[in-house]
């Protein structure tokens, strides 16, 4: 209990630290950040003479982002080498049937998975105004294991075909969308999303849960470096279908044919 109290302080610290650092990146005098940061946050301040307060805080935004990338360097990382197909494990992966050690681990290797394969889908879509949060990925991972267990179970059993593996991620896709680790520049709400309301984050997140689902499906073989981009591709191709499965009242059970058709039908 304590070890995973830890963790949860840990994942919220790196969440918090990820989004001070992006408010430095925003505010640096050479960079294309958003000058309305700056100028928000010193409205309120009496006229400094000079050169001016604004160019003196983005020098030092400039001067702390360079200081924090030398610190970067020194310090070890737990990211992947490189970001693609090769990144995303099966479902077996994630959620294993073993100890509580084990289950933590498991979780580790999720959130730390999901984070860097949501920013490498965000950058195939071409949003570079969302923020991930680690810590949503956490709380998916303890949701699938609480009120998923069967289809998990079912996953584990011999002879697991596709719809056992469909059924997985769609409850995958559902439980993303529920604690929404991906937030975007223009959402206001901060409350939890109702499934299917938010097409961007279907974009986002539908991709995740297909790859996950390629992985199990091909576990016996070599991980496809291209998978990632396929599971972008189907996914945004049936990007209606699944947004109408979201929106309905049984969504695990109206996603799970979609998932199926495109497992069987994707290498």
């Amino acid at each position: 209990m304590l070890r995973q109290i830890s963790e949860d302080v840990r994942v919220n610290l790196k969440d918090r630290l990820r989004e001070v650092r992006e408010i430095i990146r925003q505010s640096r005098h050479d960079g294309s950040g958003d000058a309305s940061i700056l100028r928000e946050a010193t409205s309120y301040l009496p006229p400094f003479p000079g050169k001016g307060i604004e160019g003196l805080l983005s020098h030092a935004a400039s001067a702390v982002d360079e200081a924090l990338s030398i610190a970067e360097a020194f310090v070890p990382h737990e990211r992947p080498i490189k970001v693609d197909g090769t990144t995303v494990k099966g479902l077996g992966t994630y959620f294993p049937v073993g100890n509580e050690d084990r289950q933590l681990d498991a979780e580790r290797l999720f959130r730390r998975d999901m984070y860097y394969l949501t920013k490498a889908v965000l950058a195939g879509l071409n949003i570079d105004n969302a923020r991930i949060h680690e810590a949503d990925f956490a709380a998916v991972h303890a949701t699938m294991r609480k009120r998923h267990g069967d289809l998990l179970a079912a996953l584990a059993a011999p002879g697991a075909g596709l719809q056992a593996i469909a059924a997985a991620c769609s409850a995958l896709l559902v439980e993303c969308l529920s604690q929404r680790p991906v937030r975007f520049a223009e959402t206001v709400s901060e409350t939890p999303a109702v499934v299917g309301s938010s097409a961007p984050d279907i974009s986002c997140l539908a991709p995740l849960a297909l790859a996950c689902g390629l992985a199990t499906a091909g576990s016996d073989g070599a991980p496809d470096p291209d998978m990632l981009e396929i599971a972008i591709l189907a996914a945004d191709i049936r990007h209606d279908r699944i947004v109408q499965a979201c929106a309905k009242a049984n969504p695990v059970a109206e996603l799970t044919p979609v998932f199926a058709t495109l497992l069987a039908h994707l290498p």
